[in-house]
């Protein structure tokens, strides 16, 4: 979440600019962290992506980042994370 949040509002954790005319969209931070992941080790074709026949593993959290206000983003907290089919952190 933290890359997340630098790439959308372009700030550190103590408030600096690093940039703003560099900030990127929630989506295509997003897509930093997983399309773009695999391609980069060319393993786009089985992960990265939510769709039939690609490995799902994922994150459940509590914010609907997308959705909220981006300085918010850096609060979210994951709730759960499944790898290959199994829950492997659940957050109590």
């Amino acid at each position: 979440m933290d890359g997340i949040h630098v790439c959308v509002n372009r700030t550190s954790e103590t408030g600096q600019d690093l940039s703003k005319v560099q900030a990127i969209s929630v989506m295509d931070a997003i897509r930093v962290y997983t399309w773009n992941g695999a391609y980069i080790t060319f393993e786009e074709a089985i992960k990265g992506s939510i769709e039939p026949g690609i490995l799902a593993d994922f994150a459940v959290l509590d914010t609907d980042i997308l959705a909220c206000d981006p300085a918010e983003i850096v609060r979210t907290k994951v709730l759960m994370t499944i790898v290959d089919g199994r829950v492997v952190y659940e957050r109590e």
